[in-house]
């Protein structure tokens, strides 16, 4: 994977944290019901992902960087599942099966996107 494409990655995770802040009522909103204090995880998210995306754009941290980038993006497929769980008792389009299937595929590209600039850095 080129640099590019460590490039793109550290700003796609940079963008992703700032909307956390613009857009707050909608991170929240993709915290699992389970979890307490959904802006904590929102916030908390915000800035492991403005982290990884500093390690991936820095050449000698790109490595550790990308496999931070890896594990954090599997670790919001739990949100994504709990989704697929509620699809009957949450309305709008990214909730519906069809969306949460999207959802789960879409992130697992994320995923393998940050694994291929980790191996290949």
């Amino acid at each position: 994977m080129s640099t590019p494409a460590a490039f793109a990655l550290a700003l796609f995770l940079a963008t992703t944290a700032l909307a956390h802040f613009a857009f707050p009522a909608y991170f929240r909103s993709l915290v699992p019901v389970w979890l307490p204090h959904p802006a904590i995880f929102v916030i908390g998210s915000a800035l492991a992902e403005l982290g990884t995306a500093a390690l991936v754009a820095a050449p000698d941290t790109r490595v550790a960087g990308a496999w931070t980038a890896a594990g954090l993006l599997t670790v919001f497929q739990v949100s994504h599942v709990d989704a697929a769980c509620r699809t009957r008792t949450r309305s709008g389009v990214l909730n519906s099966p069809w969306g949460v299937a999207a959802r789960l595929v879409v992130n697992a590209g994320y995923v393998a996107w940050a694994t291929a600039v980790a191996l290949t850095a």
